[in-house]
């Protein structure tokens, strides 16, 4: 495979196989907010948090000309889902129709990683592969033991976030918004922070972009087509605006109207804010409708929060 097709396909949607696995298990068992949370909260976290971290350390600069065609792409992808959820419901037509545009997209992805074109991300994946290189027995034994691992992991995730929200008497989207998506985005900061850390800006920035893609659309699909998910309100007045927002700030810092993009640390800085405040406000939303039970004197007083 070209190095740059690698680039695209593999570390942007292959970081997202935690998304995946854990959202298509927690459809499988009634669980959609924990689904759908874990999708769109992956995202704002890839952006917020994971791009803010990663350009207060190293500002980020976008030479990319494949990444730029990424990000409309990116913007019409998250018009898309808002659509889908103002009826309050994803569908196993929704589902479908977020499928048949992913299928589209890789079509085009494979398409322009085919191209022999020079770009800056297909460079920065092949200096990455020489560094890399293993014999390929090892790779597929890292592989599949990697694939068990992930299965078993999402697993008890899963149970554990589940767990967790009824133990606390928040629901599930919460924790799918907060505790599951950080969870899961682990391994784009990780490859982010590593990518940056050697000047590979370009594949930092499509680690969160093709990650941001795929939940999207692979990972609220499969969990739709699995079992139909009914949508709260909040989702689209809050996590989507929230998700929509950051996605059109980082085309306006990416996308480099005049010259190449870039994202510097007080723009990081920034992304990290907002980040803070918007769990912040998840969290205040949570103590805010949870009844404490008081007992003063022997008396109990309810609905004090």
């Amino acid at each position: 495979m070209p190095p740059l097709l690698i680039g695209m396909v593999i570390v942007g949607f292959g970081t997202s196989a935690p998304e995946m696995v854990v959202s298509a298990l927690a459809a499988s068992q009634g669980n959609s907010g924990i689904a759908l949370g874990n999708a769109y909260g992956s995202n704002i976290t890839n952006i917020a948090l994971i791009l803010g971290l990663t350009a207060l350390i190293s500002p980020i600069a976008v030479h990319s000309q494949v990444l730029r065609k990424e990000l409309p792409i990116l913007i019409a992808i998250t018009a898309l889902a808002a659509w889908q959820l103002f009826d309050g419901e994803i569908t196993r037509v929704d589902a479908a129709v977020l499928l048949g545009v992913f299928a589209v997209l890789m079509g085009w992805t494979i398409r322009q990683g085919m191209l022999k074109r020079a770009d800056t991300l297909g460079s920065e994946m092949e200096q990455e592969l020489e560094v890399r290189a293993m014999p390929m027995r090892r790779a597929l034994l890292r592989l599949v033991v990697g694939l068990i691992l992930l299965i078993a992991a999402s697993r008890v995730l899963v149970w554990g976030a589940v767990e967790i929200a009824n133990g606390f008497g928040v629901s599930d989207l919460i924790i799918g918004l907060t505790i599951v998506a950080v969870g899961t985005s682990l391994p784009e900061l990780a490859s982010s922070l590593i990518a940056t850390r050697k000047g590979a800006h370009d594949i930092a920035l499509g680690n969160v972009l093709g990650s941001n893609l795929f939940n999207t659309l692979a990972v609220v699909g499969v969990a739709g087509t699995i079992h139909p998910m009914a949508v709260g309100p909040e989702v689209f007045s809050r996590d989507i605006l929230v998700m929509a927002a950051l996605t059109v700030s980082l085309f306006i810092l990416g996308y480099g109207f005049r010259g190449p993009g870039r994202i510097n640390r007080f723009e990081g800085a920034a992304l990290l804010a907002s980040y803070i405040g918007y769990t912040a406000y998840l969290v205040s939303s949570v103590y805010g409708s949870l009844d404490v039970a008081v007992v003063v004197g022997g008396y109990r007083l309810d609905g004090l929060g």
